[in-house]
């Protein structure tokens, strides 16, 4: 690991949605586009390239409301972008998360043949997403997005999702959300964890040293400096499942609020167990200048406060002792709902279609979002629970179980149902402010 410098990030060519965290509370949409005409999805390139709000611009002009692009790699050849650079992109994002649906855990009902279409074809060229704090400014960041693309016939639109906060800043099973951002070298963003240094803008941002020394670059240059590599997830969350499942395996209403902070590691209000091990605490929770602020490897090394196994401890262990150094695994990462609240107490399934909209942010796709997927989420290896899965998002298409480390009885939790489905996803490239004119200005 290299030590601590001072890093002068090229903030007004690093589009915003990259180092940000979303606002709070939010609205936010996702657009897919397909590029039918070479010279028209270059044009989008060259307007979008006046749309995308920078990171240097710490108020865009609609406030905290921006837009970001994205290009997937079929985006990348639609647009003519030479075999020679092509081929210096990393071999992940040139497969795509389809082919890597095995490495990931994306097989049962989870799998490529049951995405939602055009999620994962080659149709999926251009990823447009816009975040506000409310849907009139969304409205309005999404208005002045669109003269980018009209009038551009060789451009289509083929898919939208749209987004919004659910009331008390949950996701559809009842957690408080988006409460974990990493600090970045020369980002001037502060990280939501006190106890924990910056990273490398490496980590995140292309062309910068990363926390092994090395620089992730792209060819030509200005295509790769400043541009990082994104995962999308439409990951659909079978709330009455979980809900029955909790009530299932409590002994009462305050048993199963302590087993639902058990399997994520926080109580429902975002107070973390590492800081109140014994009751909820909303105040904690809410309080986003210490919900986040702790470590594990002191306190609590063997999982009796924040079992090894729950969601938020294999996402980021932390200082913990696994195998696999957390800092070089680690990720921004933002979700945002999607889909109508399942009423409280409603433990039947309504039918609709809700959950997260997940945004993985990095520069290294092979040792960030792929190793996390498959070592952290889908194994129990790094911290010897062999070939346990995590109880919320793990591909648990089998008999699954989770373990709760207690004296003097550890509790076991058998046959963990599939609480969440993948829907659907990509990989995705988003180029720097100069990159995106670069790939508007290509001939041939």
């Amino acid at each position: 690991m290299t030590g601590q410098t001072h890093v002068t990030l090229e903030l007004d060519d690093i589009q915003r949605g990259v180092l940000s965290p979303r606002p709070t509370p939010y609205a936010a949409t996702y657009i897919l586009f397909r590029i039918d005409d070479r010279a028209h999805g270059r044009e989008l390139m060259r307007r979008v390239s006046a749309v995308v709000t920078s990171a240097a611009d710490s108020m865009s002009p609609l406030g905290e409301a921006w837009v970001s692009v994205a290009v997937t790699y079929h985006g990348l050849k639609a647009l003519g972008v030479p075999r020679e650079s092509l081929e210096t992109f990393p071999w992940e994002f040139r497969q795509g998360m389809v082919a890597r649906a095995k490495v990931l855990g994306d097989t049962g009902e989870s799998a490529p043949e049951n995405w939602e279409a055009p999620l994962g074809t080659s149709e999926v060229h251009v990823v447009l997403t816009a975040l506000a704090p409310d849907s009139a400014r969304l409205e309005a960041a999404i208005d002045r997005a669109r003269p980018a693309y009209r009038g551009l016939p060789g451009v289509a639109a083929i898919w939208r999702q749209d987004c919004y906060a659910l009331p008390g800043e949950t996701e559809p099973f009842g957690y408080r959300d988006g409460i974990s951002h990493p600090a970045v070298e020369g980002s001037g963003i502060a990280g939501s964890n006190k106890l924990e240094a910056p990273l490398k803008a490496g980590e995140f941002v292309l062309g910068y040293r990363d926390e092994m020394g090395g620089v992730q670059a792209l060819g030509p240059e200005v295509l790769g400096r400043n541009g990082t590599f994104v995962a999308f997830r439409k990951l659909h969350q079978r709330v009455a499942v979980f809900r029955r499942y909790l009530r299932d395996n409590s002994s009462g209403p305050e048993d199963e609020e302590l087993l639902a902070a058990k399997i994520m590691g926080r109580w429902r209000s975002g107070a973390p167990l590492a800081l109140s091990p014994q009751h909820d605490d909303p105040d904690l929770g809410a309080d986003r200048g210490r919900n986040n602020s702790f470590i594990y490897e002191q306190d609590d090394p063997v999982g009796f406060t924040t079992p090894c196994g729950s969601h938020i401890r294999r996402a980021n262990p932390r200082d913990a002792a696994v195998a696999g150094a957390p800092r070089l695994h680690r990720m921004i990462r933002r979700g945002t709902a999607y889909g109508p609240l399942l009423p409280d107490g409603v433990l039947e399934d309504d039918g609709a279609d809700r959950g997260l909209m997940f945004t993985f942010v990095g520069a290294h796709l092979g040792r960030q979002f792929e190793f996390v997927q498959s070592q952290w989420m889908n194994d129990g290896v790094f911290f010897g629970a062999g070939d346990a899965r995590d109880p919320i998002v793990g591909s648990n298409d089998g008999p699954g179980d989770f373990t709760i480390p207690r004296r003097p009885v550890r509790r076991r939790l058998p046959s963990l149902p599939q609480f969440v489905v993948v829907r659907g996803g990509e990989y995705c490239f988003m180029p720097g402010l100069r990159a995106l004119r670069w790939l508007g200005d290509l001939e041939g």
